[in-house]
């Protein structure tokens, strides 16, 4: 058996410690977690890989405030980032899994067959295939679309479901009354695709019902309504009407 690897995490908040966590597990020797309070300096020191897991707006100011080592390949967690925010380090590679980390034990369980994005230094695959993810190549001029994509994926579906809490709680039903119907139609999608999954008045230009959508909802609820009513009947092929 050949020496294993090690790494040190520069963030230890929920990212952080779910690869932490997920690369201990695949043998890899984690050789520290450095926290707000600690000095990053030679957070380099001594190992392969120097994961900086802090929020997107710190990377680029912890990666500078770390002295570089030759050999270390340093790299970020940021689905947004490119390999800049990691400068003056000569080696650099970034590692973005496609999937929620809400805590280190579900994060790392999470990270096995997740899809993770990755560019720069070839340690980027290792990491992901150590993790029991799938390394996907998405290079730095395309991160920002990759990126926008997976908060559409996550972020906005989840104040999706918020919106829908709102508007169902005066009619007396709770959230979980509509998750069943959500969930059924993402496996819709996952089988079909989202155009032959699509149903409602927004796919087949039932605009009397959408009218009658509109009247009930309260003002602020509109414009994210009528957003992805638009949304629905371009999926449909539809030219939308006129929102009111």
């Amino acid at each position: 058996m050949g020496t294993s690897r090690r790494v040190r995490l520069v963030g230890p908040g929920r990212a952080g410690r779910s690869v932490a966590a997920g690369l201990a597990a695949a043998g890899w020797e984690v050789a520290g977690l450095v926290g707000r309070s600690d000095d990053p300096t030679d957070a380099a020191a001594d190992v392969d890989l120097l994961v900086v897991a802090t929020p997107d707006g710190a990377v680029a100011e912890v990666a500078a405030a770390v002295r570089p080592v030759p050999t270390t390949v340093v790299a970020h967690l940021a689905g947004s980032l490119t390999l800049d925010a990691l400068a003056p380090h000569p080696r650099r590679a970034s590692v973005h899994p496609l999937v929620p980390l809400p805590d280190p034990e579900r994060g790392a369980e999470r990270l096995r067959g997740a899809v993770m994005a990755v560019a720069g230094d070839p340690l980027a695959h290792e990491v992901a295939t150590a993790l029991g993810g799938r390394p996907v190549e998405v290079p730095d001029a395309q991160r920002a679309a990759y990126h926008a994509a997976a908060c559409m994926a996550a972020n906005h579906l989840v104040a999706l479901m918020g919106q829908v809490e709102r508007v169902a709680a005066p009619v007396g039903l709770d959230l979980e009354a509509y998750l069943g119907l959500a969930a059924a139609s993402l496996d819709d999608v996952a089988r079909l695709g989202p155009a032959a999954a699509l149903t409602g008045p927004a796919s087949r230009g039932d605009e009397a019902t959408l009218a009658r959508h509109r009247a009930a909802l309260a003002p602020e609820e509109r414009p994210a309504y009528d957003a992805l009513a638009e949304a629905a009947a371009r999926l449909a092929g539809r030219r939308p009407g006129p929102a009111g």
